[in-house]
């Protein structure tokens, strides 16, 4: 026989986890370890880098990693050292002392469903600002001590790993994570086994491990279909962030929605509410909506409960950044949930759609959370109206302004973004108590006791500490990777700290406008290469690998940085991750965001460089339209001038060369004696005093308990008291109004307005009778005046309610005295719609019906 060249079979690899072996005294580290708090604790940070502070920075400061590496001999010299020994004891006992604080049970609890969680670079499951949001808010939910839970992806891959090739194009490096080396747990079954979820895709089902991330006293569950029980074509799923076609993307949806509630049902975990951060979660609403239904409640009624429970948080000002499939696809994984509902397939998929009758539309993840949420909210208040105006054609018959669309601007975990400087600053000149009240602007004012000195000092430190960093992890890169040494050399060793430092540094979408600064080459050269007053730019951040356009703006700012004029003053930093982001808002001098108005919908990275005594440069958008106080930072108005984009870009480019040539870089190198610019330190200390308290992540989820979980958690338990009793109730009067709601008809109708015309401060009679169809005072009427604002768009000027003032029968008459107050003219009409005290507001019902008004007297 002859002998075959080469003959094997295929392995079948499983995961095994081998945890380093540390000596009793030291394994009080390894469960500060598996825990986010030292993310947020600079003791615990500062003692795990002085464990052996070169492998701290190598395993870019995962502990995990770190106590993994740590020699036997580097642990036998930890042991003998006395002092050392006793920072782990106190670090410990500040942790269990922290950890042993139980949950305040007088406030509602959440389980909080989002696609990524930026708590760390150590843990690849977050992008970009919507991760970075969600990360910081279950931190902050740890140090409320609010009982909540999260539920997110593992992912195999993560985000990309961001590199530039010679010529400047992104480079995007998918990295797999070993989950062993991570700062996760599995989270075990009642048995001692990986618990396991099933969830159901089409005729088959999708195996997904359990992770436990602990974020403080929080909870955080990632699924992971990267596993032996699924299939080649389902391992994908938790593979990377955003990533895949449309099918992908479906799936992804369905197991973070989905197989989401059935795995908090496996862990036995009920909240009171139920928080879709984006509308990736939505689907949570349709496996509650089933469990319900498997308890014996009908669609309808299940349907009152889910709402009342559930809260919708859009982070997206345009419709095209929504997700929407096709019906096809759609229909391929959700075909068999109708039947479960007890409605037909139009009706189920009519839910995702704008109008659902329209069979051409594609059915919509967030508008489907509308439909299943009774509380929708933006995230600044501008956002809140830019979404008001987005979701309008939802509720028809009600105008943006009149839906129940609310907001709660975003802000930033001050513990996690505060530099230690600053945070020891602040712990010496702000009240004790401030930790715990960290919106209260009256404690922050106490910088103002601060010497000018102590805070340039500080900031001067940062400064240096950035510069540090830079050189330090990207010397070997470039010099990798950008060819030629000498000019490498040449780029560090041109790099000023002294100069006036400005960070631009975010996603490279084509709406951040990160070319406005390179409008007028020769302008910008004369700025940076005052030889007296030097001005260096940092860039950072990634374009997504299918934005070109983004790409194209990453390569044009290199390919300037390379140019002679430019070289060490206008410098891309390359993989912008949470380390460097860190490092970054707090070592630059201004923080310039240049967004098109108004898509930006929030923006958090000015908030956090506002902690750390960093000035703003930005357009008034998201935030900052909020946040900017004048003497406290710089503002490019948010009103535009052009309507032409390519003019408001000019625009605002002379404006930002403007401001730069004529007050921020005079007033930076107006230095006294002592080198410090005393202005400049007033604008820092105005922007932490006026600015800073209000953007912290405590007064951001303390907005949500006040707004909208604690209402809702009462309404809820209203709804469900007595077995659902009023919810059956609300269900059943929908289900009778909507039956009769054709049939109602004006009997009658007067009104003594004169045909040519009233005038102002006289009084009309305004009359109709309603035949009710028998619903018993179940309609209300109101006159509704629409005038055209100086846009050219029709707002509303007034509403005039009509009051109930008889009833004969199944007749209900509706009265107004109407008395004009004002001159012009108007464009009016009658709306009527049902009333119920019980709904928590008109868009929960949304039927509209509206009425002519009657003929003038002649």
């Amino acid at each position: 026989m002859k002998i075959k060249a080469d003959y094997t079979n295929t392995p079948t690899w499983k995961d095994l986890t081998v945890k380093s072996n540390l000596p009793e005294q030291l394994k009080c580290l390894d469960e500060i370890a598996h825990n986010m708090w030292w993310v947020w604790n600079y003791e615990a940070r500062d003692l795990f880098r002085d464990l052996d502070p070169e492998l701290y920075h190598e395993v870019k400061h995962n502990p995990v990693m770190l106590l993994e590496r740590l020699s036997f001999a580097r642990k036998e010299e930890v042991l003998k050292d006395k002092e050392l020994m006793k920072r782990i004891k106190s670090v410990y006992n500040q942790f269990r002392k922290y950890m042993d604080v139980k949950p305040d049970a007088k406030r509602p609890s959440v389980a909080y469903f989002c696609m990524e969680y930026g708590m760390h670079s150590a843990l690849k499951i977050y992008s970009g600002g919507l991760g970075m949001l969600a990360g910081d808010y279950v931190k902050e939910a740890s140090d409320s001590n609010v009982d909540m839970c999260a539920v997110g992806f593992l992912y195999r891959f993560g985000y990309f790993t961001q590199s530039l090739s010679m010529d400047g194009q992104q480079v995007a490096n998918y990295e797999s994570q070993n989950f062993g080396s991570l700062p996760i747990e599995r989270q075990l079954d009642k048995d001692g086994n990986p618990m396991v979820v099933d969830v159901p895709y089409t005729n088959y089902q999708v195996h997904a491990y359990v992770w436990r991330v602990n974020v403080g006293r929080v909870k955080l569950y990632l699924l992971d279909t990267d596993n032996e029980m699924n299939s080649d074509f389902d391992k994908p799923i938790t593979h990377s962030l955003y990533g895949g076609d449309w099918e992908n993307r479906l799936k992804q949806e369905i197991l973070l929605g989905i197989g989401g509630m059935l795995l908090l049902k496996k862990l036995g975990i009920k909240k009171d509410i139920y928080h879709c951060n984006e509308g990736h979660a939505a689907l949570c609403n349709l496996q509650r909506l089933c469990d319900y239904i498997e308890e014996g409640l009908t669609f309808n009624q299940a349907l009152e409960l889910v709402r009342a429970s559930g809260l919708y948080t859009v982070h997206t000002p345009v419709p095209a950044g929504h997700d929407y499939f096709e019906e096809g696809l759609f229909g391929k994984y959700m075909g068999g949930y109708p039947q479960k509902l007890g409605i037909s397939w139009d009706e189920f998929i009519g839910m995702g759609r704008t109008n659902p009758d329209d069979h051409s539309e594609k059915f919509c993840m967030s508008t489907f959370a509308c439909n299943t949420c009774q509380e929708v909210n933006g995230v600044s208040k501008l956002h809140g109206w830019v979404s008001q105006k987005m979701f309008a054609p939802i509720w028809n018959g009600y105008f943006p302004e009149e839906n129940h669309v609310g907001y709660v601007t975003n802000g930033v975990h001050f513990p996690t973004w505060a530099a230690t400087e600053w945070r020891k600053v602040y712990a010496k000149y702000f009240d004790k108590k401030f930790m715990s009240d960290q919106s209260n602007e009256e404690i922050w004012h106490g910088i103002y006791n601060c010497p000018d000195e102590e805070v340039w000092e500080t900031r001067m430190a940062l400064k240096k500490k950035l510069f540090d960093y830079i050189q330090k992890q990207f010397r070997e890169t470039w010099l990798k990777n950008q060819g030629d040494p000498s000019r490498v050399v040449t780029l560090l060793n041109s790099m000023n700290p002294n100069a006036l430092v400005i960070g631009f540094c975010r996603r490279f979408a084509t709406y951040k406008r990160a070319h406005l600064l390179f409008t007028d080459l020769e302008r910008l050269s004369k700025i940076v290469n005052d030889p007296e007053h030097p001005v260096m730019f940092l860039f950072a951040g990634k374009a997504h690998p299918a934005d070109g356009a983004g790409q194209g703006l990453i390569k044009m700012i290199y390919e300037i940085s390379q140019r002679p004029e430019f070289l060490g003053k206008i410098i891309f930093l390359e993989d912008y991750d949470f380390l460097l982001a860190r490092r970054l808002v707090s070592g630059v001098d201004i923080w310039m965001n240049t967004p098109t108005r108004p898509l930006e919908a929030s923006g958090t990275s000015g908030e956090k460089a506002e902690m750390n005594g960093v000035v703003n440069l930005s357009v008034k958008d998201g935030w900052w339209l909020e946040g900017y106080r004048e003497g406290a930072g710089w503002a490019l108005t948010e009103k535009r001038t052009y309507q032409t984009q390519g003019y408001q870009d000019q625009l605002d480019a002379a404006t930002i060369y403007g401001l730069l040539e004529n007050e921020i870089i005079p007033l930076y190198y107006n230095k006294n004696e002592q080198g410090i610019s005393e202005g400049w330190v007033k604008v820092i200390k105005n922007s932490i005093a006026q600015i800073a308290p209000h953007y912290t992540m405590k007064r951001q989820l303390d907005d949500y308990y006040d707004r909208f979980y604690t209402k809702q958690a009462m309404r809820f338990k209203a709804l469900a008291k007595d077995d659902n009793r009023l919810a059956k109730e609300i269900a059943q009067w929908k289900e009778t109004v909507a039956e009769r709601w054709d049939a109602i008809h004006v009997v009658a109708a007067d009104w003594n307005f004169p045909a040519g015309g009233g005038e102002a401060g006289s009084k009309y009679t305004l009359r109709y009778v309603i035949d009710e169809q028998g619903l018993d005072d179940a309609v209300a009427l109101e006159k509704v005046n629409l005038c055209t604002d100086k846009d050219g768009e029709e707002r509303i000027f007034s509403i005039e309610p009509l009051k109930l003032v008889g009833k004969e029968g199944n007749n209900y008459t509706f009265e107004a005295t109407l008395k004009p107050q004002q001159a012009g003219q108007y464009k009016s009409a009658v709306r009527m719609y049902p009333k119920n005290t019980n709904l928590p507001h008109r868009q929960d019902f949304c039927y509209v019906k509206w009425l002519e008004l009657p003929a003038f007297n002649n």
